[in-house]
């Protein structure tokens, strides 16, 4: 007979709520951190860009909208 208490079944049910909890906001974080690179990537492509079309620069300034278009496309805007 191996019967736990209430109480050790409260502190069991306790900690598979905290795992499951720790797990979402592990996610929540790693998405917002992704979000947060993707922008800062996003920043740096955008002046890039402008540096090019101040320098008449076509073929540099396609090649970054191309690069800018998939940013865009991961960001989901």
């Amino acid at each position: 007979m191996n019967e736990k208490s209430y109480t050790e079944l409260m502190k069991i049910g306790a900690m598979k709520r905290q795992g499951k909890e720790n797990y979402v906001q592990d996610l929540y974080i790693d998405m917002l951190l992704s979000e947060i690179q993707l922008n800062v990537e996003k920043e740096k492509l955008l002046k890039k860009i402008d540096c090019a079309i101040d320098h008449r620069d076509k073929q540099k300034f396609y090649l970054l909208s191309k690069k800018l278009v998939e940013i865009n496309k991961r960001l989901g805007t």
